[in-house]
């Protein structure tokens, strides 16, 4: 089937949609039967969604989870309303490219997991957040997401090994903005989580703190290599150091460089 095809058949299911939404809010239908129309409605929404995917057509698949949504959040059905979030976040983030919209989408999908216990599944999209909180200069914002995310996974045994990450991750955050507020967060950190003195994550944080200190560039690019070289920078942690390094007087790189 062709994008058109596509199209005419997602439009004729959002009609079908909209039509059992209408005849379950009749008084008899609301006696007889209503419910089962109105999870039709939302079935129907999700396939003309995803009929709207296949054909790039990307605002209308997301005017039909959005339609789907609305009915689940009024059925109480926090968890699918979730999912659906996650997914129009996705497309904000991949295809349309505008990450405001896709942050308030992640929140709004983290406020029904929470609301529903699933801790985990609210922390997922709370740290997708942060991440861009963080690129977006919203340092704060990411600062305090790392930190609730970091406290409540540190005394989990499952998921402890992680807390160093979000902790490490906040540490930068807060470097960006102040270097005494980055001290303070560490030694913070470090009272709170003992594990993580012993952390590489750890341990790198101190000597960057000390080359900044000094104003030295090339210690700071060399303690940056050397973490390299064991565990690689991924994209989000290279724009961060890079960030801290630009504010050491005499790092004369205009794009800068960690390696």
């Amino acid at each position: 089937m062709d994008n058109a095809g596509k199209e005419r058949e997602a439009v004729q299911l959002m009609a079908e949609a909209e039509k059992r939404v209408k005849s379950s809010h009749s008084f008899l239908r609301g006696l007889f039967g209503g419910n089962t129309r109105i999870e039709e409605a939302c079935e129907m929404y999700t396939r003309a969604a995803n009929m709207f995917k296949m054909a790039k057509n990307w605002s209308e698949a997301i005017n039909c989870l959005n339609a789907a949504i609305d009915i689940y959040t009024d059925m109480g059905r926090f968890t699918i309303a979730a999912k659906h979030h996650i997914t129009i976040a996705e497309i904000y983030e991949t295809e349309l490219v505008d990450i405001e919209k896709a942050i308030a989408h992640y929140e709004q999908s983290a406020d029904y997991y929470k609301g529903e216990e699933s801790n985990s599944s609210a922390n997922k999209c709370l740290l997708k957040v942060a991440a861009y909180a963080a690129q977006l200069e919203q340092y704060q914002k990411a600062i305090e997401i790392y930190e609730q995310v970091g406290a409540n996974t540190m005394d989990n045994p499952l998921l402890k090994y992680s807390a160093k990450d979000y902790f490490f991750k906040a540490a930068l955050c807060h470097f960006i903005v102040d270097e005494l507020n980055a001290k303070l967060a560490l030694e913070k950190y470090e009272e709170m989580f003992p594990a993580f003195t012993d952390s590489r994550e750890c341990k790198l944080l101190k000597k960057l703190l000390e080359a900044h200190e000094e104003q030295n560039s090339e210690a700071y690019t060399e303690a940056v290599k050397e973490f390299d070289s064991i565990s690689r920078l991924d994209q989000w942690l290279t724009t961060m150091l890079l960030r801290i390094k630009k504010s050491i007087q005499g790092d004369g790189e205009v794009d800068g460089d960690l390696k």
